[in-house]
């Protein structure tokens, strides 16, 4: 019963210390292109966990209060993260090189701001 009781407390510590090396192999991330500015209007880890709630803040006090301001706003995002392709068209918004499909796509999630919204910065209309 002893030697049972060892293989089972054995065979678990086995498998939950070698998870860890399962959760670093390595994970095929999506490519996300990089803005046009320096930097970011937060850190980098703080808009990819919050860029939702920033942009519905954001719409919450453009629609309802009437404060309109260039910080967090989409079409500041647009400006600066979705770049002309070589040929100086815009990537389409279903494809993986604009830059919210890039990981919309890879997180399965589905994107309705371009249902109403331009999904291409200021300056592709002068083009």
């Amino acid at each position: 019963m002893r030697s049972l009781f060892r293989l089972v407390i054995h065979a678990g510590l086995t498998v939950a210390l070698g998870l860890p090396a399962l959760a670093t192999a390595e994970v095929p991330f999506p490519d996300i292109p990089r803005g046009k500015g320096d930097k970011c209007v937060a850190p980098t880890d703080v808009i990819r966990q919050t860029h939702m709630d920033l942009l519905l803040h954001k719409r919450d006090q453009t629609m309802h209060q009437g404060i309109r301001t260039k910080q967090y706003s989409l079409r500041e995002c647009l400006n600066c993260h979705v770049q002309a392709k070589e040929d100086g068209s815009y990537p389409d918004i279903h494809s993986k090189e604009h830059f919210c499909n890039a990981c919309h796509s890879y997180a399965a999630v589905t994107i309705d701001c371009f249902q109403c919204h331009v999904p291409r910065p200021d300056d592709a209309a002068n083009k």
